[in-house]
Parts: structure tokens; sequence; C-alpha cells
């Protein structure tokens, strides 16, 4: 099997090449801006690799979509902040740019497998959140926050469509807080230019107090990375059709903690490695105000736990690692 990934230099898509690199005999077409988290790849023959942007080098990934039997378009902008003070990089890249790849899989007959996102779910208020049967709920046109969610629900829309009138096959996953190696830049010190938990590993490196927008008292569930690669894997494997034109949630659910209580635990972890205990100890969690960290056009959810029984019924997958291994590993990955 060949497989064309496109962000393959991101959080999921490095994690994911390396797990197929050494689980599988399946090869990768690779395309990204960058190589920082590739590092253990190049030494593969089944890796080839083309460093370019998915805007410009469109010939490249026309010919690789038609060689290929798999495309995932891991390309996107999935920072908060970002949705707030760019909205339309948001839309034209999460969009408009993954638009023609999923156009171009309908074309040449190709299987696509879709990242999704929690965040399409919004203001839902089930207790957890269905992928056939919760409503998506978005807040008002001011809250630039939720451009990132409708850009991802009108794909997810647009690729159902496309499945059912005009035979694309597809898998949407949607990744609930996934996290572990290879997430951020910790050493980024501007606000809001990583997601929480590499911002708050910054935060305490640096010796700065962790800043918790509106108090922190907003849950997520938090899943580790290698758990949701393997996920991963299932549906490209996908024997028997059985992840073909349906959509998952990817998360765990047992593991649900509020931003503070996640801050708490970070401190608590990182006072463990000898070098870094005294900034740990000197950490302060300061409540900010949501418009004054993001801005004005920020709307927070309070809770988002995810239904995983469709998962466990056609992959036979569930969450392995809990909240405190993944983060110890996570913290020898950045620490050691």
């Amino acid at each position: 099997m060949k497989i064309l990934i496109l962000g393959a230099n991101g959080f999921i898509g490095s994690n994911l090449s390396a797990a197929i690199l050494a689980k599988t005999d399946w090869q990768i077409a690779a395309m990204d801006l960058a190589t920082d988290k590739l590092e253990n790849c190049f030494n593969q023959e089944r890796f080839n690799f083309f460093q370019g942007d998915i805007t410009v080098h469109q010939d490249w990934i026309s010919e690789h979509i038609q060689a290929c039997d798999v495309v995932l378009p891991l390309v996107a902008i999935a920072t908060p902040a970002s949705y707030v003070q760019n909205p339309l990089r948001v839309f034209e890249l999460d969009f408009e740019a993954n638009i023609q790849v999923i156009r171009q899989c309908v074309q040449y007959g190709k299987r696509v497998i879709f990242p999704s996102t929690s965040e399409v779910y919004g203001m839902c208020p089930d207790a957890e959140f269905d992928e056939e049967t919760s409503c998506l709920v978005t807040g008002p046109i001011e809250k630039e926050r939720w451009i990132y969610s409708t850009s991802k629900q009108l794909l997810d829309r647009v690729i159902y469509a496309y499945g059912k009138h005009q035979n694309l096959s597809y898998t949407l996953f949607r990744p609930f807080n996934w996290y572990g190696p290879r997430l951020d830049n910790i050493l980024n010190p501007k606000p809001g230019a990583s997601r929480v938990l590499t911002q708050f590993i910054g935060n305490i490196l640096r010796g700065e107090d962790i800043m918790l927008v509106n108090g922190g008292e907003q849950q997520r569930c938090f899943a580790y990375i290698d758990d949701c690669v393997t996920a991963l894997l299932k549906i490209i494997e996908n024997p028997n059709n059985v992840a073909s034109n349906r959509i998952f949630n990817i998360g765990n659910p047992h593991e649900n903690l509020s931003i503070r209580g996640l801050a708490e635990l970070l401190i608590k972890l990182i006072k463990m490695f000898p070098k870094y205990a005294e900034f740990a100890a000197k950490t302060k969690l300061v409540t900010i105000d949501a418009e004054k960290y993001y801005g004005a056009g920020y709307q927070d959810v309070s809770l988002r736990v995810p239904s995983i029984q469709r998962a466990a019924k056609y992959l036979d997958w569930k969450p392995e690692t809990s909240l405190e291994v993944g983060l110890r590993k996570t913290l020898e990955f950045y620490l050691q």
C-alpha cells in the first residue's frame, strides 16, 4: 500500500509516519514545509519526502494522488489564537487548500482519510459527543474562534456528500486533545502560539506564570498520541472496509481534566526532573480573561467528551495510556 501524507511534519503526520515505517511495509509519499520532526524517517527507503507548500506545489500533489492508494491531507492551522488573530488564513489553508485535494481524490477514485476535529461539536449540550447523532453547535459570527470549527465541518459535509453521491471512499476522524512527543515547539514564547500542553510546559521552563483563561475551569479529554496512531493504522488498513464512509471520534473519555488540573499536574511532574524542579516550584497559576488573552472574537467550551463506541465496535480500539503515564513520556521527550 502507498500512503500520501500532506502535512507529514506536523504532530499527527510525524508520529503516524514513524509508526507506519516501524510497524508496516507500506510506502509513504510525504510533503511539508519543514522536516524537523521527521529525523527518524529519512533513513527509510519507503519514505519519499518532498519539501513544499500545499498551496504552491499542486502538480506534485496531483501526481502523487494518482500514484497512491490512500490520501491523508493533514495540513491545517490548529492553534486557537490563530482562529481569532488570522481567521482568513485559517479558512484559506484549512478549507480552501484541502478542498482541492478532496476533489482530486474524487476525480481519481482514491480513498481519503480526513482529520476533522472535536471542535465541530462546538457547544453541543450532549454529555458525550456522538459522531452520527450529536448536533454541531457554534457561536455567533463575531466570535471568530469558530471559523476553524466551521471550516472543518463544511469539509466533513462535502466529503460525506461526495461519498453518498459520487462514490468517494472516505473516513473522517475527530481528534480529541491528542498530546505527546512532537506536539509543538515548547521554546516558542508567544502566548497562544502552541496548544495548551506545550504552552504550559514552555511557561514553566521559562520561569513564567501560567495564564489560565477564565480560570482554567473548562474541561478536556486528553488522549496520548501512540494510542491515537494505533487507531489511525487500523483506519488505513481498513480490513473488510470496516472504516469506509464512517466517522470516528478518537479520544480518551476517561481522562477528563480541567485545564487548571492539567497545569497543576504538569507542575507536579516537572518537579520530578531535577534540572527543572526549581522552575516548577516557582510557577504560579494566574487567571486571565479570555478576551484579554485571545481577543474579542474568542468563545470557549466548558466540556468536550467523546463517545468512542463506534471506534470500539468497528476498529476494535480503545485508548490504553493514562494521562499521567502519557504526560511522563511527553516530558521525557522534551526535557531529556
